[in-house]
């Protein structure tokens, strides 16, 4: 493959007992699938799903759903993300428990299953449970990488949504732990199964060299919410999964990504993996960081409003990052797009589709061979849902397309943005070692104080 490095983890396949196939090998299964596709029932499809038996089916639960009023939707209660990547799990498993610190929530998510979900306000109590072997994790985002390590050392697989942390150190953490127990992990990044694989075309395109070496990605996401208070967050969990006390706990000022990750999570996700720029250590196969050892330079400007009792996210924010070979990545809070160009041409892509002339060019051959590289990104496994793609995985021990390493890395850039925008100046990090060069400062800043008794131990 010519123009742009490939992580090892999107060539490599590894089964659970971390036994090496090569990608000749990978290739010839992934074949294998495709060509049995037409004669053999896909396993985990919603219609299979339904009809498989009950007894067959596995058993999971919700932890953290939410409720919201849509005025797109009508009138009255709709579920929150939280309790739609539940409902999803639902329809592919038995749903038989539901934790969440507000009962009203739980009782709503748990209605739709006639009496067989039981209700709890401590997921502790969900993973105490041995007949559950899967959850959903939708809590807000400072709880994430807590409950989810509890899950996984419960035994239990885990579905979390985005952004998945809140400090590089706990990206190393949930790293670990995913690697230690050996569970399936997947992040609720849906553009890596979705939306007619856009994102993934994008992806092959910007790497097969067709826009060129000198790769430029331009992510844009809208501009943050200003002076937004604790009162519209008084029911937010703290990281034990409890509601806090102390109402300075309550509102994520000191425990909330800014929205370069949450709203950037996404979009980053894609940008980094298009430029294949950016990897840390920590992967199912080691050190695998040799391709790219060169120092990544990070700097912007942020506006960052001081909010009393409020959050703490830039409302507006321009950040640029240089890695070696002329490559770059710029968050701004522009008009909400994803633009890769290099010096042969450019491609936009969202959710609505992929556009531009190298597009346009593709020969019936291209298009071929674009979709074997695809399907190998996917691990061979098809496109069209990410929760079924969990379940997949979960079934035959593979790597999920959204992976807990690669989702590490490309959080890890949307925190050094932060980093360097809170600091105001620009930073050197350090791709191999994970640390920042010379700035002792920023370095502390790669974690957060935890308190006890929920400091995690890793």
């Amino acid at each position: 493959m010519t123009g742009i490095w490939m992580p090892v983890e999107h060539i490599v396949v590894f089964d659970m007992n971390n036994h090496r196939r090569t990608r000749r090998d990978f290739l010839k299964n992934a074949a294998a699938v495709t060509g049995a596709a037409a004669s053999v029932p896909y396993f985990w499809t919603t219609a299979a799903a339904g009809e498989e038996s009950k007894n067959d089916r596995m058993s999971v639960a919700a932890i953290g759903t939410s409720i919201y009023t849509d005025r797109y939707r009508g009138k009255g209660q709709h579920p929150g993300q939280g309790a739609s990547i539940g409902h999803a799990a639902g329809a592919r498993g038995n749903m038989i428990a539901v934790a969440d610190v507000d009962r009203r929530h739980a009782r709503f998510f748990a209605k739709e299953y006639d009496g067989r979900c039981e209700i709890y306000q401590d997921y502790r109590r969900v993973l105490d449970r041995q007949d559950i072997d899967a959850v959903t994790v939708g809590t807000p985002e400072h709880s994430h990488v807590r409950i989810a390590i509890d899950a996984l050392r419960a035994g239990k697989h885990v579905y979390c949504e985005k952004p998945l942390t809140l400090t590089i150190e706990e990206g190393q953490q949930i790293c670990q732990v995913v690697e230690e127990t050996g569970m399936v992990f997947q992040v609720g990044t849906q553009q890596r199964s979705e939306f007619k694989d856009a994102f993934l075309k994008a992806v092959v395109i910007a790497r097969s060299g067709r826009l060129g070496e000198k790769l430029h990605v331009l992510s844009s996401v809208g501009e943050g919410a200003r002076g937004v208070r604790s009162r519209t967050l008084s029911r937010r969990r703290n990281s034990t999964g409890m509601r806090s006390r102390d109402k300075r706990q309550r509102c994520p000022t000191a425990s909330s990504v800014a929205i370069l990750i949450t709203v950037g999570g996404s979009s980053m996700a894609a940008a980094r993996s298009r430029t294949g720029a950016f990897t840390t250590r920590t992967s199912p196969c080691g050190p695998w960081a040799w391709r790219i050892r060169a120092l990544m330079k990070v700097a912007g400007v942020g506006d960052f409003p001081e909010v009393e009792n409020g959050f703490s996210n830039a409302v507006s924010f321009d950040c640029t990052m240089k890695f070696a070979g002329d490559k770059s990545v710029r968050l701004y809070s522009g008009t909400n797009e994803l633009i890769i160009s290099g010096e042969l041409g450019r491609i936009r892509v969202n959710r609505g589709g992929l556009a531009g002339k190298p597009i346009e060019e593709l020969t019936e051959q291209d298009h071929e061979r674009t979709h074997e590289q695809i399907l190998e990104l996917r691990h061979g496994k098809r496109s069209g849902n990410h929760m079924m793609n969990f379940f997949d995985c979960i079934k035959d021990g593979g790597q999920p397309v959204s992976d807990v390493w690669s989702h590490h890395r490309s959080m890890s850039v949307c925190h050094l943005a932060n980093l360097a925008m809170r600091l105001n100046r620009p930073l050197q990090w350090d791709p191999v070692q994970e640390d920042f060069v010379g700035d002792e400062e920023a370095s502390a800043l790669r974690s957060r104080p935890q308190r006890e008794p929920y400091v995690l131990d890793v």
